[in-house]
């Protein structure tokens, strides 16, 4: 089917994004139409490379090719997600002053409406007519539902989850289509929606002085990736961010650590009800038996310095032991610096045996390979050391994998 996806301007509009990829995912030729409000919040690279289609917006672009139009009158389905109060009252009015207005007034394609907003503007009597103008010409509402809003509000307005949305779009598509076959069609993995994943990302830092620290190569580009891939899916993340040096992922509750032992105590208390825990984060093995108070001085220090190193909390191996019940599943990285694939092997099965974890995820690093935004390889063990899967290619690709082998049943 060739999907047109309406993304407008509220915070809900990275969610938009596991709408796209599902439906990317599930075959369908997507063609993502946002508003300008709503690109600024999710950028038309991220829609762009998601979709795998060019992102059109403005309503004079393409005039020759009359596409204030034609993408409405090929659409096959438009899914409008997430759907502000102005946009629902515009699309009841039938106003057409942008690219997706236009795009909805051409098409007779099944609607599917996803709102999202605050609970007062939900609950407006405005809205409320608007949204029962909408039904009334067989649009598809999906939501809002309960939860948590922007900052410390709750109650009716959050966005569905995307797997929701997307169910209920192939459906009305389905409905709008007999021909079209509903078991052809790949429904997006919710295994993870409303668990809690705890995700560390990064490398931690551990201070000689207050302008020095020993550290690693990590920039968290790949557990960002798992946080943002496990947002998609409908968890409820936690990040633990290890200075990172890759932009902190919207939708995702950010907890800062610096440390190995801040990590230890941030994964204790944030693990006693997760239901998978992925550590990511390079942890340092080592720390500096004591930390200076103010800035060493080389003339004071002299041509060689010798400092003495004490072994940090092994965070992993805690976790695992002490972890809340057994339905909670502990997912480890191992960086190796090991070319040799057996070789590679054995010390992930040692690894493995010795933290107590259950799946590892191990990857080949060096001076160029593994850190950073470029693509990474990746073998993920159980914990009898059997390879259970592989993956390679962009972080984003290689998080989905890791998520698809390691998630709870």
């Amino acid at each position: 089917m060739k999907v047109v996806v309406g993304i407008t301007g509220g915070i809900a509009a990275y969610k938009a994004v596991g709408v796209v990829r599902a439906l990317v995912l599930g075959g369908h030729d997507v063609h993502v139409v946002p508003t300008q409000a709503a690109l600024r919040f999710v950028g038309r690279p991220t829609l762009e490379a998601i979709s795998r289609n060019p992102v059109e917006s403005d309503l004079y672009e393409g005039v020759a090719e009359v596409r204030h139009v034609a993408l409405g009158q090929t659409a096959d389905l438009i899914v409008i997600a997430p759907a502000t109060a102005n946009t629902l009252a515009k699309l009841a009015a039938g106003l057409a002053d942008d690219l997706l207005g236009t795009t909805v007034l051409a098409s007779t394609a099944p609607l599917v409406v996803a709102p999202a907003m605050h609970t007062g503007m939900w609950a407006n009597a405005a809205t409320q007519a608007n949204v029962r103008t909408l039904e009334s010409r067989g649009v598809v509402i999906v939501g809002p539902e309960n939860g948590q809003l922007t900052g410390s509000d709750s109650g009716a307005g959050r966005m569905s989850e995307p797997a929701e949305i997307v169910a209920a779009a192939l459906d009305a598509a389905v409905a709008a289509d007999p021909d079209l076959d509903r078991s052809e069609v790949p429904v997006p993995d919710d295994r993870l929606a409303g668990r809690k994943i705890l995700i560390s990302a990064g490398g931690t830092r551990e201070p000689l002085d207050p302008v020095r620290f020993l550290g690693n190569s990590s920039t968290g580009s790949q557990g960002v990736a798992l946080a943002e891939e496990a947002r998609d899916r409908g968890a409820d993340v936690v990040l633990l961010a290890a200075n990172l040096e890759v932009p902190a992922p919207v939708g995702v509750r950010i907890v800062a650590v610096t440390t190995a032992e801040s990590m230890l105590e941030a994964a204790t208390r944030e693990a006693a009800d997760a239901d998978l825990v992925i550590m990511a984060a390079a942890v340092a093995d080592y720390r500096p038996a004591e930390t200076a108070q103010s800035k060493l001085k080389k003339d004071e220090l002299g041509d060689s310095v010798t400092v003495e190193l004490v072994r940090n909390p092994d965070v992993l191996a805690s976790l695992a032991a002490n972890r809340p019940g057994p339905g909670q599943v502990v997912v480890g990285f191992a960086a190796e610096t090991e070319h040799d694939a057996q070789r590679l092997l054995a010390l992930g099965r040692e690894k493995i045996a010795r933290k107590g974890a259950d799946f590892l995820v191990l990857n080949e690093v060096g001076f160029e390979r593994g850190f950073g935004p470029g693509d990474t390889a990746v073998t993920v063990i159980d914990r009898a050391g059997a390879v259970v899967g592989a993956a390679i290619g962009p972080k984003p690709s290689v998080a989905a994998a890791i998520l698809d082998l390691v998630t709870p049943a």
